[in-house]
């Protein structure tokens, strides 16, 4: 099994920035997606990025591309968020995924761990 547990979630005003993060534990499995989804009241889930195990390939939604950045450092299991520019819009429960095999995919469907969630919120 694998554990994601996320930090770093708070409550930021528009126009701050904010690092999350995401330590995985157990069988990590090598070579493995990780990712980060989001969900607001009321909305579903979005995909918000993904990073493939080297790092050579990084997804974006395209309501976040240039203002967030996803990371990995693999020796530490760790995949970070950088988000910068927020805005109100980005509010929402943020949450580390992470697929056993295969490349960084934007579909909630395609991953195999998920953690708890932690709270982003944005003030304007």
């Amino acid at each position: 099994q694998v554990q994601l547990v996320e930090s770093g979630g708070g409550l930021v005003q528009a126009g701050g920035s904010l690092r999350l993060s995401c330590a995985a534990s157990g069988r990590t499995f090598l070579f493995n997606t990780m990712g980060w989804f989001r969900q607001a009241p009321g909305k579903e889930r979005e995909f918000v990025a993904a990073c493939s195990w080297r790092g050579t390939t990084r997804e974006y939604a395209d309501s976040v591309k240039g203002r967030f950045t996803i990371s990995r450092d693999n020796a530490k299991n760790t995949v970070y968020l950088q988000m910068s520019s927020l805005k109100p819009e980005d509010t929402a429960v943020y949450y580390c995924t992470l697929d056993r095999s295969g490349g960084p995919g934007r579909n909630a469907d395609e991953y195999d761990y998920w953690g708890q969630g932690t709270q982003v919120t944005v003030s304007s």
